[in-house]
């Protein structure tokens, strides 16, 4: 089977789907985040504040 040529076919519902995140949630995710940046001793930290930020400014403004 060669999944770069086989076709997806189906169908999906009309319902309302939820969103990945509620926006309380991400809001946590991205403090989470920037502690995990403060905290990092071996200094990968900055992956996760670059993270946060990106996510940080997909959320609606308080």
């Amino acid at each position: 089977m060669d999944h770069d040529t086989d076709v997806v076919t189906g169908t999906y519902s009309d319902e309302p789907r939820l969103a990945l995140l509620t926006v309380p949630e991400a809001r946590e995710t991205v403090a989470l985040l920037q502690l995990l940046e403060r905290l990092d001793p071996d200094g990968h930290g900055q992956a996760a504040g670059q993270l946060a930020a990106d996510l940080a400014r997909r959320l609606p403004s308080p």
